[in-house]
């Protein structure tokens, strides 16, 4: 059920409509229906999956117990935490890596000529089965350290698993911020749930008018890079940083409003991140809530940047292929997480050079959008790997773009045989502009949700109103109607 599907439209008033005629002891009851019957929606048989990573973190963590003055008890809350992880990883590791640990095995015997058939074990991927096993596993490890007492209300947990906004794309959510708000349900006020449904609106027009129509041009390049060389494949390549910025951040942008609508709020997932005047800045602003659990729960544990420059490189490194690791089970993502890592030891790097120190950074506009520029030109090489469908493809596209110079294509029309016309084109151009204004306001301290607040309400609602209209006439449908999948669905 895709949050930009009839069924959805139809699903979420129905869930918010009782939900907020119910009275407050049902309420738990009737979101953990619905975000079991959302996640049924996908394919029934994955049901067990999520129940099976509920129970097991749920009783895992009761059989830890509370954490005892003189640290009694260890061993056995280290049993309980290392069998809650070593489960949870091992249902996705078998789901998600399997085939992928199985095919680079024989290509390594291969080289040694030896042969060894494929396992036919081939499973559709579970939807939202890395997000809720990070939770899952974040829940624990806190409940181990005493961050978290364990949580003994059963279907409190399973909601807290299973809540169904920001279940299968995310934010990874902790227990001490979503589980507590779960638990109490309080009730929205007319504003939130006004200001919910804005933020739903801008998290639509993200993913319908600007991703969807960005990916008919990344896909048709991408899917014929003999068809469409070099500055083609560059500009795909950075259609595609707007497609998977506003497709992700467009799905967490409507996982809040939905939220906030209920009364809850989740954690906010993006920071205008391609304002970023670094690499390092970057991935403070993208992917929060995922970049800030390997922090905690990888980097910090291997020793952070406590033991020295090389051991902090080391764990910056690891941190970020396993990252691309956790993306997808393919050499392209552990590469594109690579490189992701590598830029950010070389400016740790730079920035810590003799020549370096001694020079002060300039802050005029001039540098800071030498810097922003800089860090995307960085950000969006990197993307094509991910975009990618493999690493022989990814070579493929790089090379066509270093051998083949054909600059003029992007003044003469031939970029309206990518897929899309010259007025979507134009639109697509129109709504980048319009992403990039809001952008730079927020950063700015200019919240266009907060001064629309401020507004009379039929100018607000007239908004509203238009912002529909907006995302029905200019958001991609396809033919008579087929919703396009969110990106991050597939992780």
């Amino acid at each position: 059920m895709l949050f930009n599907s009839l069924r959805f439209l139809l699903f979420f008033p129905t869930a918010l409509i009782l939900f907020h005629v119910l009275p407050k002891r049902a309420k738990g009851l009737w979101l953990l229906v619905c975000s079991y019957v959302f996640y049924l929606s996908w394919n029934p048989r994955y049901i067990v999956l999520i129940l099976f990573s509920t129970l097991v973190t749920y009783l895992c963590a009761l059989g830890m117990g509370p954490v005892r003055e003189g640290g009694s008890g260890g061993k056995r809350r280290r049993a309980f935490l290392i069998a809650a992880v070593v489960l949870n990883l091992g249902v996705l590791f078998l789901f998600k890596y399997f085939r992928f640990a199985c095919s680079t095995g024989i290509a390594a015997l291969s080289l040694l000529r030896i042969s060894a058939p494929m396992p036919r074990w081939d499973p559709v991927l579970p939807v939202g089965i890395s997000f809720y096993t990070f939770q899952t596993i974040g829940y624990v490890i806190d409940v181990y350290r005493g961050t978290v007492p364990p949580e003994r209300n059963l279907p409190a947990y399973a909601l807290f698993v299973s809540f169904f906004p920001q279940l299968v794309a995310g934010p990874i959510e902790r227990s001490g911020s979503l589980l507590s708000q779960l638990k109490e349900l309080p009730r929205p006020s007319y504003r939130a749930f006004r200001h919910g449904f804005a933020v739903m609106l801008w998290g639509y027009f993200m993913k319908m008018v600007i991703a969807d129509r960005a990916a008919i041009f990344v896909d048709t390049v991408y899917g014929s890079p003999e068809q469409y060389p070099g500055a083609f494949i560059v500009t795909a390549t950075v259609l595609f940083a707007f497609q998977i910025y506003c497709d992700f951040a467009g799905y967490s942008t409507i996982a809040v409003g939905a939220a906030e609508m209920l009364g809850i709020r989740i954690a906010k997932n993006f920071d205008t991140p391609y304002l970023s005047t670094s690499v390092r800045d970057f991935w403070k602003r993208w992917h929060i809530t995922l970049n800030t659990w390997f922090v905690d729960y990888v980097y910090i544990p291997l020793g952070g940047s406590r033991k020295g420059r090389a051991v902090r490189y080391r764990n910056i490194l690891i941190v970020f292929l396993l990252s691309g690791l956790w993306h997808g089970a393919r050499w392209s993502y552990v590469l594109w997480g690579g490189l992701n890592g590598l830029f950010q030891i070389a400016e740790d790097l730079w920035k810590n050079a003799p020549f370096a120190r001694k020079r002060k950074s300039p802050d005029s506009f001039a540098a800071r959008f030498a810097k922003t520029a800089g860090t995307f030109v960085l950000i969006d090489f990197t993307w094509l790997f991910f975009r990618s469908n493999g690493l022989r493809h990814s070579a493929a596209l790089l090379k066509s773009i270093l051998t083949t110079f054909n600059p003029w294509i992007l003044f003469d029309g031939s970029l309206a045989s990518c897929g899309l016309n010259e007025p979507e084109l134009h639109a697509l151009l129109v709504s980048l502009l319009v992403l990039s204004a809001v952008g730079i306001l927020n950063r700015r301290g200019v919240r266009i949700s907060e001064r629309l607040e401020r507004q009379p309400l039929v100018f607000r609602w007239a908004v509203y109103i238009g912002s529909v209209l907006a995302i029905l006439v200019f958001g991609v449908w396809g033919s008579v109607y087929n919703s396009s999948n969110f990106i991050y669905f597939q992780f």
